[in-house]
């Protein structure tokens, strides 16, 4: 008997990467094997030289295929097994082990764009429909689009193993939203690439594609985002630990939105529940801050903070490795003041 191992690897593509994956026919038993591919073609080699490694790092069933069928997340290597350098996932882990003490947990908030035929699904023909409103969580035919899909996605993300919290429908037609967490930063971070894979694989069986792009359409309509929510063991038990870290982040903010994913200018324009790109920001209840606060953690005095900077097409290895580093490096100097 055999089973089928999906490997799957996010490719050299800039400014925004790609996710590519293949298929290995594997028999019972045995054990995932690091496996190889044509660097030349993913943008990480050149034909001269065009041998990239794929390195297992997290597996889990495959919903799709079903049986005993498995996704496999990879990492991509050198053939020197040095991580190749568009490896993001090596230098999260390394940061992770480094901080691993104070807990940290995130959750965040995918946003995505169905498009068909050029436009985004629910835009007629040669026009736009009515102004936002009434899209965000609507329900009727006239206000979603794209359930099904939504919903496919879901149940598969779900049969995986995956750490999904949520959907729903977002501000935009055809623009939707899943969140994946609580979980540790290269929990997170791998689970949130196997649920993108998952989507564009869902979408692709109706003949439609999801996109990332940080402003899918021009004009007064919002844009993309991955709302970051973070905390540590500290931040969930004590207020001022809170605040340690959104003023860590305020020390830090032009670094982190260089990283913050493509087009972040055209989205981060103090519009549109945003503030701008290159101004920082952090307050209660505020969604056109930097960060927020939510009420319900200044009213109980303890908990976590979003960061509402990172797109949609943000690398999820790059936003948690950054936050962790700039947030736990400066909770952890604090503590030994």
């Amino acid at each position: 008997m055999t089973f089928k191992a999906e490997y799957i690897w996010i490719d050299g593509t800039e400014p925004t990467a790609k996710l590519r994956s293949k298929t290995k026919v594997m028999a019972d038993g045995a054990e995932l094997p690091i496996w190889g591919f044509d660097g030349s073609s993913t943008n990480q080699a050149d034909g001269s030289s065009s041998d990239r490694v794929l390195k297992p790092v997290f597996t889990c069933p495959d919903p799709i295929r079903g049986g005993d069928s498995v996704l496999v997340l990879c990492e991509v290597l050198n053939i020197d097994m040095t991580p190749h350098s568009s490896n993001t996932r090596a230098a999260l882990v390394e940061v992770a082990e480094k901080y691993a003490a104070q807990e940290s947990w995130f959750g965040i908030e995918q946003e995505y764009t169905f498009f068909k035929e050029g436009r985004p699904l629910g835009f007629p023909i040669g026009g736009f429909p009515a102004p936002q409103g009434g899209y965000y969580c609507g329900v009727g035919a006239d206000e979603v689009f794209g359930r099904e899909i939504v919903e496919k996605h879901l149940d598969y993300c779900i049969e995986a193993g995956l750490a999904i919290s949520g959907i729903n429908a977002e501000v935009m037609p055809g623009q939707w939203e899943f969140q994946i967490g609580p979980a540790g930063p290269v929990e997170v971070s791998d689970h949130m690439w196997i649920a993108r894979w998952l989507l564009y694989r869902t979408a692709e069986a109706f003949n439609v594609g999801a996109t990332l792009d940080a402003k899918p359409v021009k004009g007064d309509w919002n844009g993309a985002g991955a709302h970051t929510n973070f905390s540590t063991k500290a931040m969930r038990e004590k207020y001022d630990p809170i605040i340690t870290a959104c003023e860590a982040l305020a020390a830090n903010a032009l670094e982190h939105v260089k990283h913050y994913g493509s087009g972040i200018e055209e989205r981060l324009t103090g519009l549109h529940e945003t503030a701008p790109w290159n101004e920082f920001s952090y307050g209660v209840s505020d969604r056109g801050a930097s960060v927020r606060i939510p009420w319900q953690v200044e009213v109980e005095k303890k908990g976590y903070i979003e960061d509402r900077r990172p797109n949609a097409n943000v690398d999820p290895y790059l936003v948690t490795r950054l936050i962790v580093d700039t947030c736990c490096s400066a909770l952890e100097k604090a503590d030994q003041v």
